[in-house]
């Protein structure tokens, strides 16, 4: 079967990580992405997660638009598998812009690609390698998910902060997801989104739906309790713990 688009074989799995942000909610300090856990900064965790699968031979990360060469030097700095290469490029202000310029850096015979965030640290070689076979295997947008535990509720947002939220409805929980990362893609389907689909604000926070904007399918695997997204101190504190467990049990 050739492959798509005419690109040569044979053909690549590529991660980006969009690393831009500043993480406000974790307080004054250094971005986000390059906060210490383990005494290691998130970013290489993330890195490490990623060329954990063997499937996976190129990581692009896309650093803060002034902080490419810090980046760059901050991965130099730290053991990554020699299997795997990397590419750091300056992104932009906002995280759809960034996954733009990430898409725009990878080389023609990557046929599969992954959108991993930086603040997802510890997420499970497993879920990585779920996620690329569910690509491979035909799907366009692949996501991996995990069932909510509460009841969730629609409101009418207060138009003061704080002040109580009228609920207008509660949706079924059995159908609702909490998506992680990564979340995988054909490339040119995450290309023709990219480039399709345009959103307000702070653009996209989730690529898969952009992809759903398109009436392109996008499916759910099951994802992991160690995929979870360090935003708040108390985050960085369970992953500690989820950390130090690893490397009492597997030598992690």
């Amino acid at each position: 079967m050739p492959p798509p688009s005419g690109r040569p074989g044979p053909l690549r799995t590529a991660a980006v990580i969009p690393a831009a942000g500043r993480g406000v909610r974790l307080g004054p300090g250094a971005p986000k992405a390059l906060r210490a856990l383990g005494g290691t900064p998130m970013l290489i965790h993330a890195v490490r997660a990623m060329a954990a699968s063997r499937a996976v031979s190129l990581v692009v990360v896309v650093a803060p638009p002034d902080g490419a060469p810090e980046v760059k030097n901050l991965l130099d700095a730290h053991a990554l598998p020699e299997r795997t290469d990397y590419l750091v490029v300056p992104g932009g202000d906002t995280r759809q812009e960034s996954v733009g310029l990430g898409l725009d850096a990878l080389p023609a015979d990557v046929s599969v690609v992954l959108v991993h965030d930086a603040a997802r640290p510890l997420v499970p070689v497993d879920t990585v390698d779920a996620v690329i076979g569910a690509v491979r295997d035909g799907a366009p947008a692949v996501v991996p998910a995990l069932p909510l535990a509460d009841t969730v509720k629609e409101v009418e947002p207060a138009a003061v902060p704080g002040e109580p939220e009228p609920v207008r409805a509660t949706p079924v929980r059995a159908r609702l997801r909490a998506v992680q990362t990564p979340q995988g893609f054909d490339r040119d389907t995450l290309v023709r989104a990219h480039a399709e689909v345009a959103l307000d604000g702070e653009g996209a926070t989730d690529d898969a739906g952009m992809v759903e904007r398109l009436g392109t399918p996008v499916v759910v695997v099951p994802g992991h309790e160690e995929a979870f997204k360090v935003t708040r101190p108390l985050d960085l504190v369970l992953a500690e713990a989820v950390l130090a467990r690893r490397r009492a049990h597997d030598g992690f």
